[in-house]
């Protein structure tokens, strides 16, 4: 399964660049003769102009690597996102357009240096989880060509799992950036909705689609999350939020995992199993595993398509269907025409429902940091697929279809290879805008599997990605302002971003201070003469402001809060909130949780 091209995970592809041995010009016109030689494969619907991509990396190494995080780095883009001087295609001829601009995340990663190389295969319209509906044919899966290569971000996930770019852009609806993942045994991260823009994407349901990256590795993952993701003024459903840094300690977690009753494999023994083993791996990690109850979670993973959000979809392409439909497969043309009689009240009847899943759902972030489900219950064969092409469809979806509408986060990452050589993987779940917390534990969870990276034969590199670097000024919060917190907002709005977790050096206590709402903590520098006796390592998240949002910023923190400088156990002295000690009057220690986050599960649970 090796390929001809040199590695090009993020650290290697660096490395060689550095080394003098690579560049840019030359692995374009490697992976240009790869693509070239592999022929009609079902990977790539087209690519952009060789002439276009030459003066790309020419014009790149006349600049060199400064100021350009994605140097060189070369992606693939699924065939529903816009390119500019590219037809956007969906995987539908018919509907075929040449946009004069690129989608905002692509000029994001442009801008950091990396190079479009070409738009990738899809199920038709992003419509399907099984990666054969396109007219285009389909991707043949590089462990096994008689299986599907997943969808609907076919194209995408195989190119990253041959070897033949760094990273791949896809879109998750209902599955489709995880999927593929567990199929060609690469990472599939999908971000919190909102994160990366989708302005010049062609949308399947607006209110859920989040772009999705593809990517050898969970750090490799996170560095390009952290580059694609950002203010994109075009997309509606646009969210700040913490952008990531490097991948942060997780000595101890709570993971959980379906009863035993509701883990179906649909007859998969293997991929049964692999799970199970999955599960014991989590735990020597150490995770605790606890059992929660799927039942509402697929419940709401039902109103995907039984429910009115495939009016969506008709929303979206309907007109295009209703006029031309001849030009669209008969299997989409059913799916999206299911939406056409939808009425408005069963639109406000399923949101009335989903808010009530949702309520449901609530307890168990109180109980689990992260929810671990297979990312596929089984890996069907092409013939499996085309006798009962929707069954299977919706079968694919069942760890998969309720993410989104639940408005969760999730990376899809390789578990292992079963049978002789089946991926499996599994998928971490989180709520929004905890992706870095999921990186983070991939990250480790990649590194405890030490599975080949794709289907290239190479081994995970020794050391860690690249990181990104503050560029502003670092900031260490305690409480209310965490990532996920009722404050974040104040600091994602000023455009901060996530640098790391960390903790205190044992010198500080912990409050929990009356008044509210919100509940708020104070963190306290104990005495030089207490510090043995009374010092406590406290948990914090490093953000990095912009300078010139700082002043007005720490204007707001209101008294008995304070901004001062924190003793950090990693060596550093960021500013961070300090509470006066006239404000702890009727305040609770609650040190001994050793962090916000910690008690405020504690509480929730008592």
């Amino acid at each position: 399964m090796s390929t001809g091209l040199p590695p090009l995970d993020l650290i290697r592809l660096s490395e060689a660049y550095k080394a003098g041995g690579l560049a840019p010009l030359r692995l374009v016109e490697a992976i240009l003769a790869d693509i070239a030689a592999r022929g009609q494969d079902g990977v790539w619907i087209s690519l952009v102009d060789a002439d276009r991509l030459r003066a790309r990396a020419a014009d790149l190494a006349r600049r060199g690597p400064d100021g350009l995080p994605l140097y060189g780095v070369p992606f693939a883009v699924k065939d529903n996102i816009d390119v500019a001087g590219c037809a956007t295609t969906a995987a539908c001829p018919g509907f075929a357009y040449r946009p004069d601009r690129s989608a905002n995340v692509v000029a994001r990663l442009e801008a950091a240096g990396a190079i479009a190389i070409g738009k990738t295969n899809l199920d038709q319209f992003a419509t399907g989880l099984v990666g054969t509906r396109s007219p285009y044919g389909t991707a043949r899966n590089p462990f096994d060509p008689a299986r599907v290569p997943g969808g609907s971000s076919s194209g995408s996930a195989v190119a990253v799992a041959q070897g033949q770019v760094s990273f791949a852009l896809g879109t998750d609806t209902a599955g489709s950036g995880r999927v593929p993942a567990g199929f060609n045994n690469i990472i599939g991260l999908k971000p919190s909705r909102g994160l990366i823009g989708c302005s010049g994407v062609v949308p399947a349901c607006r209110s859920l689609d989040c772009v999705s990256i593809f990517a050898l590795t969970a750090g490799d993952a996170g560095f390009v999350l952290h580059h694609a993701a950002g203010e994109d003024a075009a997309d509606p459903y646009g969210r700040f939020g913490p952008a990531l840094g490097p991948p942060m300690a997780v000595p101890r977690f709570r993971f959980g995992v379906p009863k035993p009753g509701q883990r179906e494999f649909f007859g998969d023994s293997a991929y049964a199993s692999a799970f199970d083993e999955a599960l014991a791996g989590l735990a020597g990690m150490g995770g605790t595993p606890i059992e929660i109850d799927l039942a509402p979670f697929l419940e709401a993973a039902a109103l995907l398509y039984d429910g009115p959000w495939v009016a969506e979809r008709w929303a979206a392409v309907g007109s295009f269907v209703a006029e031309r439909p001849d030009d669209v497969l008969a299997v989409t043309r059913g799916i999206i025409s299911g939406g056409r009689e939808r009425t408005a009240r069963e639109a406000f009847e399923g949101q009335y429902r989903l808010e009530a899943l949702r309520r449901r759902t609530a307890p168990v972030w109180r109980e689990v940091d992260v929810l671990v489900v297979p990312t596929a219950a089984r890996h069907f064969t092409l013939a499996e697929i085309a006798a009962e092409p929707v069954r299977r469809n919706g079968e694919l979806g069942r760890y998969t279809n309720f993410v989104n509408l639940l408005d969760l986060c999730a990376l899809a990452v390789p578990a292992a290879l079963v049978d002789g050589g089946r991926p499996f993987g599994i998928t971490l779940i989180a709520p929004a805008l905890h992706d870095h917390y999921l990186i983070s534990l991939g990250n480790l969870w990649q590194r405890a599997r030490a599975l080949p990276l794709g289907a290239t034969g190479r081994a995970l590199p020794a050391h860690a990605p690249p990181q990104p670097k503050a560029q502003g000024i670092e900031i260490a919060v305690v409480g209310a302002h965490l990532a996920g917190e009722p404050l974040n907002h104040q600091l994602a709005g000023a455009g901060a971003r996530l640098l790391r977790e960390v903790a205190t050096k044992p010198i500080y206590k912990l409050y929990a201070l009356p008044g509210g709402p919100p509940e708020r903590p104070g963190m306290v520098k104990v005495g030089a003469k207490d510090q043995e006796a009374g010092g406590t390592a406290i948990a914090v998240e490093v953000w990095d402001m912009p300078a010139d949002k700082l002043g007005p910023f720490i204007a707001g923190v209101p008294a008995p809060l304070s901004i001062g400088r924190i003793d950090l156990a990693d060596g550093s002295t960021p500013l961070g909130f300090l509470c006066e000690s006239v404000g702890l009057k009727d305040a609770t220690d609650i040190s001994s949780f050793g962090g916000w986050r910690a008690y405020r599960r504690a509480m929730a649970a008592a």
